[in-house]
């Protein structure tokens, strides 16, 4: 059992000493878990510093990721967080997957990092297809995205199962998939002008109900980003793909690697 003294002191910025080491990868892989939580939850409690006081101060936001897996807001400058923002960037993201029974028996993630507006079309794009509704007001003067450079990391997957990593270690490696991402909207335009019963086989394959009417919200080397009424997925896949043609092969075979229902 860690001894409570050892936890680090002062600000949680790496390099730090963690009080919970990797978990050893032959029981439980806990940072695909971590990345899977990232890329999948679609709200977190984003926590701030107050100006006055520099008490955390701790509100619910939507959440999509860069294409590398960095969270990112879409914040109003009337908002408490994005001014305490302003004043100082650091901050924190609570991902949490939530489910029947015990709330603290469910996988959650937190993520502490600075925050930076993110000015590309990119964030934009990701952020509206994930939460579509946001475009209403997206386009408001006092709007603005955020994208969190994460660098540090604690998941608590259930009992025992604990464990910190880097910031680094949650992100995707993009910067040998320009051509893939350069065509992220025709790929997603293929795949939502898919059937419904395909769309669903493809969240089957990410471990959820098929029935639901499925979209394809983002993509990357490492899996497909999908969305229905209410509910969010991560198809994971089992190799990375850094090219369209290689990415449609491995979306392929995720999910002719899962079984028919019934």
């Amino acid at each position: 059992m860690n001894d409570p003294d050892d936890a680090p002191q002062g600000p949680f910025t790496p390099p730090f000493t963690p009080p919970f080491a990797p978990l050893p990868q032959n029981t439980f892989d806990g940072l695909e878990l971590a990345k899977k939580l990232l890329r999948s939850i679609p709200s977190a409690a984003l926590a701030t510093l107050t100006r006055e006081t520099s008490f955390p101060f701790a509100t619910l936001t939507s959440v999509a990721t860069d294409d590398d897996g960095a969270p990112i807001l879409l914040l109003s400058d009337l908002a408490h967080h994005t001014r305490n923002l302003r004043a100082d960037p650091r901050g924190s993201l609570l991902l949490s997957q939530g489910g029947k029974g015990d709330p603290l028996a469910h996988p959650r993630l937190t993520i502490v990092g600075r925050l930076a507006p993110a000015a590309d079309a990119r964030a934009k794009a990701r952020f509206l297809r994930r939460h579509p509704k946001s475009a209403l007001y997206a386009g408001f003067a006092d709007f603005s995205f955020w994208r969190l450079e994460p660098e540090a990391a604690h998941l608590n997957g259930g009992f025992a199962r604990a464990a910190d990593y880097p910031g680094a270690d949650l992100l995707t490696r993009v910067d040998d998939a320009k051509k893939l991402l350069a065509e992220e909207e025709a790929l997603l335009d293929e795949i939502n002008a898919l059937p419904r019963a395909a769309r669903g086989a493809l969240a089957r394959a990410a471990g959820e109900d098929s029935s639901l009417n499925w979209r394809a919200t983002g993509l990357d080397p490492d899996g497909l980003d999908l969305a229905a009424p209410q509910m969010t997925a991560r198809l994971v896949f089992g190799r990375r793909a850094e090219h369209p043609a290689a990415w449609r092969e491995a979306l392929e075979e995720a999910r002719r690697n899962v079984p028919a229902p019934g």
